[in-house]
């Protein structure tokens, strides 16, 4: 009790105390201790449960958009079979994703996320540089990924457009202010509404249950050109449309791949809930399962009812979803209707990952791995809310969306960059682990023990390898100069970026997070 008296009198802690309970807004005393033993004192407010943090994946995966933004790949990689199968394997291998994370956010609770992570598994010859390399990776990955759901935004709004205008061609520049739009209208609210974000996740979570009940009832009802048999709805499958003939099947599970891709960044609100080494892993594992099941009520729909897949590859600027809604309900203001719905949940999951992304950019900061990091490492205490942290992250997709005036296809290559970015800085703690033999994970509070967890590492490592290569991958052949996938060249160009930056300065005050050796069970 007499830590948080001496914060109090110092002015650190909020007025918002309880000293009887010892609980305070940045948690109770056993938070403040924990914390403490992983080498960082309380700055954000404790405002989330397991709930809320459950919300907030699911809010992120965002699965109407998440899976009908890229759908056009599902079609290109073969219709049906790619879209419910493809959703089926992908669940399996990114639950093992799911898992493998939620050992190492038990140990290791904090705001850091992977790049603490790899700096107290990783040998010390190499702990800085690994944990360097890892931070940057989950850095650019949570910057692209929430470039590309706000620009998706943009495009899916011009696509709902395009249902009443058959003629509109949005143009770059338009596309960019809607972009702008969003990005500012996200900035505003994570940054003055901290106190109502967890309210926001819950909202977002029971809007896209009913969304997916009411899609699933109108494309079910309409069916305007027609229904297909199970064994079609379920197991359709031309190779055809991709050039990859029998490999069009991985790149048709690119959309459900997308999905849970950033499934990760909540292990960045770790430092705002209670009790983290139970309650982050709880969230953390039951993201895919209770996600994957909703997803079953969107997509099966999707797959009885979908127009010829020739057809659906004109969609306008390649959103496949709001083309098949207007087709299937049979008319312009039906298809809106169900777009509109999808466009609410990317702006719920454009908040939501937008916080996640402004933490993580905070926390980096914070252990002095970015350039100017004292300023991004500010907390605004009126608010609780590390909002320079945010005002960079604002400014990153602010300038990165520039690029689409150039070239769509090299900006389009963000998408691919964020989910290779998130995958690598995923697999590298879980690869250092395996080769420490799960020393620090199997005693972890929240582990799923010695032999299976091995197992589930082993395909965690595995399915981010082949996932790397195909987001790496061109969505369909002869590659042009418009269907080429730039993802790799701009990974690693972001990648030597970070490297020069090491090189030139980093090197020199970079140490690394606090060294710890994370919460154990009987820590």
């Amino acid at each position: 009790m007499s830590s948080i008296d001496e914060k109090a009198s110092k002015g650190v802690l909020p007025t918002a105390v309880d000293f009887e309970q010892g609980r305070t807004q940045l948690g109770t005393v056993d938070d403040v201790q924990n914390l403490t033993i992983l080498g960082y004192k309380p700055e954000l407010h404790r405002n989330r449960s397991m709930f809320t943090l459950l919300f907030q994946s699911l809010a992120i995966a965002a699965i109407p958009y998440g899976f009908g933004g890229p759908l056009i790949s599902a079609i290109y990689g073969g219709g049906q079979l790619p879209m419910f199968l493809g959703w089926i394997v992908v669940l399996i291998l990114d639950e093992c994703i799911a898992l493998s994370l939620s050992e190492l956010a038990s140990r290791y609770p904090t705001s850091a996320g992977p790049y603490y992570w790899s700096f107290q598994l990783a040998s010390p010859k190499y702990r800085t540089v690994l944990s360097f390399i890892t931070g940057w990776t989950w850095l650019i990955g949570n910057w692209t990924i929430t470039l590309s759901v706000n620009f998706g935004f943009a495009s899916m709004l011009a696509a709902a457009i395009s249902l009443f205008e058959p003629d509109f061609a949005v143009d770059a520049w338009q596309l960019l202010l809607i972009f702008y739009a969003v990005c500012f209208l996200t900035f505003f609210l994570v940054a003055f509404g901290n106190k109502l974000l967890p309210l926001v996740d819950t909202i977002c979570a029971v809007f896209t249950a009913i969304s997916i009940i009411v899609t699933c009832i109108c494309l079910s009802v309409k069916a305007d050109v027609g229904r297909h048999s199970p064994s079609y709805t379920l197991g359709h499958y031309d190779t055809s449309l991709s050039g990859w003939n029998s490999f069009s099947f991985w790149i048709g599970i690119l959309p459900s791949a997308y999905t849970f891709s950033a499934m990760g960044m909540i292990t960045s609100m770790a430092e705002e809930c209670s009790d983290p080494t139970l309650k982050l892993p709880n969230a953390l594992s039951l993201c895919v399962p209770v996600g994957g099941i909703a997803g079953l009520f969107f997509i099966i729909p999707l797959c009885a009812t979908l127009p010829d897949l020739s057809d659906i590859l004109t969609a306008p600027v390649g959103q496949a979803l709001p083309y098949i809604f207007g087709k299937v309900v049979g008319s312009p203001g039906g298809g809106l209707a169900l777009t509109l719905l999808v466009l609410i949940i990317t702006l719920f999951c454009s908040i939501s990952i937008t916080v996640a992304a402004s933490r993580t950019t905070w926390a980096f900061a914070r252990d002095n791995a970015i350039p100017l990091a004292r300023l991004w490492s500010k907390i605004d205490e009126r608010h609780g809310t590390p909002i320079w942290a945010l005002a960079l992250t604002t400014f990153i997709q602010l300038l990165l969306g520039l690029i689409n005036l150039g070239s769509s296809s090299a900006f389009l290559a963000f998408v691919s960059v964020g989910v290779i970015s998130l995958a690598v800085s995923y697999g590298i703690p879980v690869a250092i682990s395996l080769l420490h033999k799960r020393k620090e994970v199997n005693s972890a509070r929240w582990t799923m023990g010695r032999y299976i967890g091995l197992i589930v590492n082993l395909l965690a490592v595995a399915w981010i390898a082949f996932e790397v290569v195909l987001f790496s991958m061109p969505t369909a052949l002869p590659v042009t100069e418009v269907s080429m996938n730039y993802a790799i060249v701009v990974f690693f160009g972001f990648m030597v970026l970070s490297a020069i930056w090491y090189g030139i300065y980093a090197r020199k005050v970079y140490r690394g997070p606090p060294e710890s050796d994370g919460l154990a069970v009987d820590s």
